[in-house]
């Protein structure tokens, strides 16, 4: 396992990269729209039963079908447990929880500060060495996050539990990204972002089975069934395969920062589908992020 590269070794595999990267970019951007359309209608934990659930049972599937081996190795399941529990449990309980207290738009700038957390997760666990010009995409990343939700930074101080929860959600996003680099399992990219899913999933559905046992559908309309179902297969089941397989093939921070131009394209999505207001921050953002991506997926020149 390579952790000195900044980026996929060979030509094909850094291409291959490039394209996940824009793949998990364009569909969980414009998954941004399409949750707000299916939580307002199904709620925040039917919401995350039934597309994390379908989205594991969908990946399983694929894996299958492609001949791919899923069935874990014993030795696996103790490691994956508490990297699913971060990664998929941890991250939608927090938000869950946070968007409650906060606006999902004030909510993004603390959920992509990810990669730091990666990139300090990732020295104190792997020992990934972060060189000057992963530093530097992580400034101007994290720069480019601040300027797209700048009018909303000063106030997520007074709306401290929000933040917090959606903070810790940040936070295991990182841990289960890094996790998920520490060991070379005995499945492929796709059956382990399968029994990611489905094993954080046990908990959400406890959660909701507990807390909205009884969800009021009266609401529910086409747009809300369609909304659900591009969250439950575009967005998680192929998105957060191809997320995986990026993890699989680049140091943990290369693949949290590969992650940073996603609510640019939420936000203009948004602004597309909803009417949401665009204009130069949503520019300036992507003017920011777009040079940090180049850093570290980009071969040097000459190299």
């Amino acid at each position: 396992m390579s952790r000195a590269s900044p980026a996929a070794g060979g030509g094909g595999d850094r291409r291959l990269v490039l394209l996940l990267v824009a793949t998990i970019s364009v569909f969980w951007g414009f998954n941004w729209p399409a949750m707000k359309v299916g939580v307002g209608e199904l709620g925040p934990w039917l919401f995350r039963t039934i597309t994390v659930g379908v989205a594991g049972a969908c990946l399983l599937l694929a894996a299958r079908l492609g001949g791919e081996r899923i069935r874990l190795a014993v030795a696996d399941l103790r490691p994956l447990l508490p990297v699913s529990l971060f990664a998929v449990t941890g991250w939608h309980l927090f938000t869950a929880f946070g968007l409650t207290y906060i606006g999902g738009g004030r909510a993004v700038i603390v959920a992509f500060t990810m990669p730091l957390w990666a990139a300090i997760t990732s020295s104190l666990w792997l020992g990934e060495h972060h060189g000057a010009r992963l530093i530097a995409a992580l400034f101007l990343g994290l720069v480019g996050i601040g300027v797209l939700m700048g009018p909303d930074i000063g106030r997520l101080v007074d709306q401290t539990t929000g933040s917090l929860l959606v903070l810790g959600a940040s936070v295991c996003w990182a841990i289960g990204t890094v996790g998920t680099k520490a060991r070379r399992w005995s499945v492929g990219a796709t059956a382990l972002a399968g029994w990611q899913l489905l094993l954080g999933w046990v908990p959400i559905l406890l959660a909701t089975l507990l807390f909205d046992p009884l969800p009021d559908l009266s609401g529910l309309t086409l747009r809300g069934i369609l909304a659900t179902a591009y969250a439950s297969t575009v967005a998680l089941a192929l998105c957060y395969g191809a997320f995986i397989k990026i993890v699989t093939m680049v140091p943990a921070s290369v693949a949290a920062i590969s992650t940073l131009a996603i609510p640019v394209i939420g936000v203009s999505s948004s602004a597309l589908l909803l009417g949401e207001p665009l204009g130069f921050r949503e520019l300036a953002a992507l003017a920011l992020i777009l040079p940090a991506l180049a850093l570290v997926l980009l071969p040097r020149r000459g190299g």
